[in-house]
């Protein structure tokens, strides 16, 4: 997971640099070293739980060459990014492994499972989601202020999201297999 977590923070790093802001370059993030990406409190639940984050990358919105679509494309770039690396892996599960079913093919198949993971969560439109970014910036400048109210509210909704069991169990877990299965499916016909 936490390679993915770099890689995802590192994508965001890079498309906001090429689209013309540096700030994350300038404060050290544009890099796949996983200390510049690091926050202690999601470093913990990362080894002490089935959840992690890492620090968000730095952006400046004014920077950017096109302001909306640069930051959605900044913000699309992270969850791109796990959908990537789930398409690797699944690839590499697929076409490299003799024994897709051996330890290996299921360290592979679980990387897969926590990139398509991290995509669609990532993807969630609530604050401070990858997500809310892309939504909000497709809609006009005088929506902003319903927007900026959800960012206080949008991790409280997010943590009451997910301690509901029905939403982790009967959505979101389907989910995720279901996406990893077609994917699967569709790399086994290249």
């Amino acid at each position: 997971m936490l390679a993915s977590l770099v890689v995802h923070e590192f994508s965001h790093a890079l498309v906001a640099d090429l689209l013309g802001d540096h700030t994350a370059r300038l404060e050290g993030r544009l890099t796949l070293n996983p200390l510049a990406h690091l926050q202690l409190v999601g470093l913990l639940l990362m080894l002490f739980g089935p959840i992690g984050f890492a620090k968000p990358v730095p952006f400046n919105p004014s920077n950017l060459k096109h302001r909306r679509l640069g930051t959605i494309l900044v913000a699309a770039a992270g969850p791109f990014s796990n959908f990537l690396l789930a398409l690797i892996a699944l690839i590499i599960w697929q076409w490299v492994l003799f024994d897709p079913y051996s330890m290996l093919g299921q360290i592979i198949e679980l990387i897969a499972l926590v990139n398509v993971s991290l995509c669609l969560f990532n993807l969630i439109p609530i604050p401070p989601l990858d997500g809310s970014q892309i939504l909000r910036n497709l809609f006009p400048d005088s929506t902003q202020k319903w927007f900026y109210k959800l960012d206080f509210y949008g991790p409280f909704i997010l943590i009451i999201l997910f301690l509901i069991p029905s939403v982790i169990d009967n959505f979101y877990i389907p989910l995720i297999n279901e996406i990893v299965g077609l994917l699967s499916q569709a790399v086994a016909r290249l």
